[in-house]
């Protein structure tokens, strides 16, 4: 039998925990029962530097064989967290599961996980059957990012997050990938090796907050294309070669006007309109590669991506 690892990250998570641990717990037990899993399987919730009883209430359930914690020193974002817990258990068990602790995941679909990863697959991704519950603008502004992603040449899965099952061996090929700017739902196609897809239903969350406003998105999705991509700065040549033509095209006809009329040519519009637009195009320009510098700058710094402060299984 396969030993299992399901990894959950938590931030501020007091509310819905209790209940999906309450959830979680018999499920574990049915896979056990089932002989899917071996009986040291166990679940690691990943408190990131939560503010509130998050870490308290994981202490309290770690009383249970199946249930670990750790805890880390400050909020490191979900990626972190999430790559916490996969990295801190490798060589520890044969497959994992990522999902976050909300639930909204349906953990129906672990089950099917598990058999299709018996059947020869090394990553195994779930998958959204339908977007049906979401408002029209979150709809259409999730459809517009995945094929933003997939035109620009990000390899990703449609409607799929963070909920996947991994095998160990894909996992230590995961540690090769050294850089600091995560975006792992991109990161494992990259991986390559065998793969399949369940697909599965969101449901609502029961209790607290949503952890990715759309603020957070947008800022998520960015970066999940400057990590992926140099789409923008191929667009900043292009942009330049088109100005070029368009000011190459203004020159001519000034010239046409100066030689062949006696019209004037309006002085104000003609200066203030372009030296606005190319200005435009240059501060956009200069932020654009300001982002990928950013992104260099951190990487050569070579800082920890998460400090872990302690864990259940050192207390």
């Amino acid at each position: 039998m396969n030993k299992l690892i399901i990894v959950l990250p938590c931030y501020n998570e007091e509310e819905v925990l209790p209940s999906s641990i309450e959830q979680l717990l018999p499920m574990m037990h049915d896979l056990i029962k089932n002989k899917q899993i071996s009986k040291d399987s166990f679940l690691c919730f990943v408190d990131d530097g939560s503010k509130d009883k998050t870490w308290d209430i994981i202490q309290q359930y770690s009383q249970d064989a199946l249930i670990e914690g750790v805890k880390l020193a400050k909020n490191a974002g979900h990626q972190n967290a999430l790559l916490a817990g996969l990295i801190l258990h490798k060589d520890k068990a044969d497959v994992y599961i990522s999902i976050d602790c909300d639930l909204q995941d349906d953990i129906a679909a672990i089950p099917k996980m598990i058999e299709l990863y018996t059947k020869g697959n090394e990553i195994v991704y779930g998958v959204r059957s339908s977007r049906a519950d979401d408002t029209v603008f979150k709809r259409k502004s999730a459809e517009l990012f995945y094929d933003l992603q997939g035109a620009i040449g990000v390899d990703i899965l449609k409607n799929h997050a963070d909920y996947r099952l991994i095998s160990n061996k894909v996992l230590n090929h995961l540690d090769q990938f050294k850089e600091r700017n995560l975006y792992l739902r991109a990161m494992f196609p990259i991986i390559g090796l065998t793969s399949d897809v369940v697909y599965y239903e969101r449901k609502e969350r029961t209790a607290g907050e949503s952890k990715y406003p759309l603020k957070k998105m947008l800022a998520f999705a960015w970066d999940g294309i400057t990590s992926f991509s140099t789409f923008p700065l191929k667009m900043i040549t292009l942009m330049g070669v088109l100005i070029f033509i368009v000011s190459m095209g203004m020159i001519v006809w000034v010239v046409s006007m100066k030689l062949f009329t006696d019209q004037i040519i309006p002085g104000w519009a003609s200066t203030m309109v372009p030296m606005y637009f190319i200005g435009g195009i240059q501060l956009l320009s200069l932020g654009v590669m300001g982002e990928y510098i950013g992104k260099i700058y951190k990487e050569t710094k070579q800082r920890p991506r998460y400090i872990v402060e302690r864990s259940t299984t050192n207390e």
